[in-house]
């Protein structure tokens, strides 16, 4: 075959040649192993071939060391062991040596290869002459090469394979040298300086004997603190994201560094006029925050006084210096920025949240003298900022502090849902949403209600923009007022009616995606749970001929629930649920076994295995790699669906104390998760779903049955992802919080029993 022509069309934008390329590589491999090896090594380092060319050959052969799926990653590492001395050497000089080119691409691509060969061989103790070759090239080489060794040393650093991560302490010396080295202000070439400094990110936790030494700690700090200077911002940027991890491993050391030097910098940093640089200074104070949380929930499970976690309280410190500036970011929105972008306003509002949280009552003076002065400003980005502030701190302080605030300032909340501003109002039903969900006690059913729920309806039906947060609030709202179970009436039934009338409306506009509609039916759902008997009774007449086009379609599912008179929270699901599942994609259907689950909690049992038989059936759609974006949506959603589905089932058994009858389907349960993280392709919903399930099942089973699952450190990592993506919701991030500390009980209870 024509190598170079192979390689060129496995970047091809049509997917025929691409594939007929890919496959010519793979029959190549498959023929002859050891030459596939050397012939592709041999192109990355041929200095005279394109640099195309070069990081085709050098990705080709980084993907005949590794792959996402475990056993295939297993398969291949032990295929790269079983090769021959010699040819097992000439591919790792090779490699090294095109760390030298002055092609940019096939450095980056050597770098690749470098790192994939080290994390099979640096565990079994082999290659040891790779880490001092690396440091070598960054404290003698040209530009190029350290730059490229530096990269090399991030990618080892930056993997998720435990016995690779624990192989590399005992390295920590090398690759602190290395990457200290190349991050000093002295370090003239930017490009340098930038590989170092993410590499000594990437390192952080594997140098922590170095770091707990004072001095070798003051020297990191202080070239750290430096960089945050630099005159190029991507390398303030590193800098920024460096504390941010030193700060999420080393709390207990930071106390001489925040008082120094920290707290100056990051509140700098967030001023600054470049917005990745700010977003990261932000972060900064998130991330103590969320470990001074962390900690606070740590301790008030510890009996033992001596067994304290130290906390410094740095979030109180800095009230009245981070949080006024966290104000004023939220007005830097930008009106044509995608709803799910990360922007400095959202990075500064997510911030704000995990602070009302870390320091309580102590954020209510700021927020709300700057809720004050701006909620009727003529700008619309400061009455945005306003509104968004006050339902960020709704969680933190306590009830009897912030319960008198909310009430007083509702009907001015609930009147901003009529300003003209889009932007405004859809900031205004998630505030809502926040205040139904955390304060509720704060609403009164006669002074507040009636306005309240038409004001969500409203904004429900004006745009889809804000349709989830107005269905998000009125699910909180239904819940607060459901009443004593059985109760003939209560405060939501003069609303009732009309309610779901507008609902079934929702799901049939035009303009409605399938996000909307699912949001609806999730509202319609817990409306009718909660409803009162005198709702339930008026139901069918209020849709009348309406709900004639749906019964041909759903009436096999609705006579199985309606016949079974046994259960009669499962006969109002089924006429609540009827117009949900006619003429509706299966997501909302495997979604909708949850929502029965939890109505009928124990006697679920008679349909779990039928349910769980299907939930495992719809885990495995896939869609393929070609495949549009609308089937990849739709595996989201699904994905969303059974996950959904699965936290209602676990919950209703866990309540009966029926968790044994799970037990056949949790090795399914957690190979879905497996799936879920293998694939970039995941949603804030999905994740925040999938951490349910992960904290739900380990609270199902209390002792640890199940703690080998839990060790699994793609597991940790998913965890972890979700935790740090700062483009999830908060109630996201929240949930992977509740579900790592889950996973540590998990695995304290298995490690106790065995």
């Amino acid at each position: 075959m024509d190598v170079n022509s192979v390689l060129l069309n496995t970047f091809s934008a049509d997917a025929t040649t691409r594939n007929n390329a890919e496959q010519q590589l793979t029959q190549a491999a498959e023929s002859n192993f050891a030459e596939y090896l050397v012939i592709l090594v041999q192109q990355l380092a041929n200095e005279e071939a394109q640099g195309p060319v070069r990081a085709a050959a050098g990705i080709a052969l980084k993907n005949a060391f590794t792959a996402r799926e475990f056993a295939r990653l297993h398969d291949l590492q032990e295929k790269w062991l079983q090769q021959d001395a010699e040819t097992k050497k000439r591919v790792k000089n090779l490699t090294l040596g095109a760390l030298a080119s002055s092609n940019s691409q096939a450095g980056q691509a050597a770098a690749q290869v470098v790192a994939a060969v080290a994390a099979i061989e640096i565990p079994r103790d082999q290659w040891p002459e790779l880490m001092p070759t690396l440091v070598r090239n960054v404290g003698e080489g040209g530009d190029h090469l350290k730059q490229t060794s530096l990269t090399t040393i991030g990618f080892i650093c930056e993997s998720q394979d435990a016995e690779l991560r624990s192989s590399l302490i005992q390295h920590s010396n090398a690759i602190l040298t290395a990457v200290v080295q190349g991050a000093r202000k002295e370090e003239p070439n930017a490009e340098v300086r930038l590989a170092a400094i993410y590499a000594l990110g990437d390192s952080l936790e594997f140098v922590d004997s170095n770091f707990r030494n004072e001095g070798e700690r003051n020297y990191i700090m202080q070239v750290i603190c430096e960089a945050t200077q630099a005159p190029d911002t991507r390398i303030q940027q590193g800098a920024f994201g460096c504390l941010n991890r030193i700060m999420s491993l080393y709390y207990e050391l930071m106390r001489f560094y925040m008082e120094k030097a920290l707290f100056g910098l990051t509140i700098m940093g967030m001023k600054s006029d470049e917005e990745d640089v700010a977003k990261l200074a932000v972060e900064f104070w998130s991330t103590v925050c969320e470990e001074e949380i962390a900690i606070e929930d740590d301790n008030a499970q510890i009996e033992n006084p001596d067994e304290l976690r130290q906390i410094f309280h740095f979030s109180n410190v800095a009230t009245n210096e981070v949080v006024p500036v966290l104000l004023t970011l939220l007005t830097k929105q930008d009106e044509d920025a995608a709803d799910d972008e990360y922007n400095l306003s959202r990075a500064a509002y997510q911030c704000l949240q995990l602070y009302a949280q870390a320091v309580a009552g102590s954020i209510i003076s700021p927020v709300l003298a700057f809720v004050e002065a701006n909620l009727r400003h003529e700008d619309w980005h400061n009455r945005d900022a306003a509104v968004s502030a006050f339902g960020a701190i709704m969680e933190g302080p306590d009830d009897k502090t912030i319960e008198p605030i909310v009430k007083q300032a509702l009907p001015v909340i609930i009147s901003m849902m009529d300003d003209k501003v889009i932007h405004v109002t859809d900031s205004t039903a998630y505030a809502l949403g926040r205040i139904t969900e955390a304060c509720s006690e704060a609403i009164d059913p006669v002074a507040h209600l009636p306005k309240l729920i038409a004001s969500l309806f409203g904004g429900l039906v004006s745009s889809p923009k804000m349709a989830g947060s107005c269905c998000w609030a009125l699910m909180n709202l239904a819940e607060r007022f459901s009443g004593e179970i059985g109760c003939e009436e209560n405060a939501l039934t003069p609303h009732f009616n009309e309610s779901i009338t507008r609902l079934l409306q929702v799901t049939e506009r035009g303009d409605a995606d399938n996000q909307l509609r699912t949001a609806a039916y999730e509202v319609l759902n817990t409306f009718v749970q909660n409803a009162a008997n005198q709702s339930l009774g008026s139901l069918a007449n209020a849709l009348e001929e309406e709900f004639s086009p749906y019964m041909e379609a759903f009436s096999p599912f609705l006579y199985n629930a309606l016949g079974n008179q046994e259960e009669p929270a499962l006969c109002s699901m089924a006429i609540g649920l009827s117009t949900a599942l006619a003429n509706q994609f299966k997501p909302a259907i495997l979604q909708c076994f949850g929502d029965i689950a939890g109505a009928i909690s124990g006697h679920f049992e008679t349909y779990l295995s039928v349910v769980a038989q299907v939930l495992q059936q719809a885990a495995g759609v896939q869609a393929s790699p070609d495949g549009s974006y609308e089937m990849f949506d739709y595996v989201i959603s699904l994905r969303e669906g059974i996950m959904d589905a699965w936290g209602g089932i676990i919950g209703a058994m866990k309540v009966s104390n029926k968790t044994a009858l799970l037990t056949p389907y949790v090795e399914s349960v957690f190979t879905l998760l497996n799936t879920v993280y293998l694939d970039p392709s995941r949603s804030d919903a999905l994740m925040r779903s999938s951490m349910g399930v992960i904290g739900d099942l380990s609270d199902a089973f209390p002792n640890g049955e199940f703690a080998g699952f839990y060790r699994a450190d793609w597991l940790t990592a998913m965890i972890k992802d979700t935790k740090q993506n700062r483009e999830f919701q908060t109630r996201t991030i929240e949930t992977a919080r509740w579900a790592r500390e889950q996973v540590k009980r998990q695995i304290g209870l298995g490690t106790q029993q065995t």
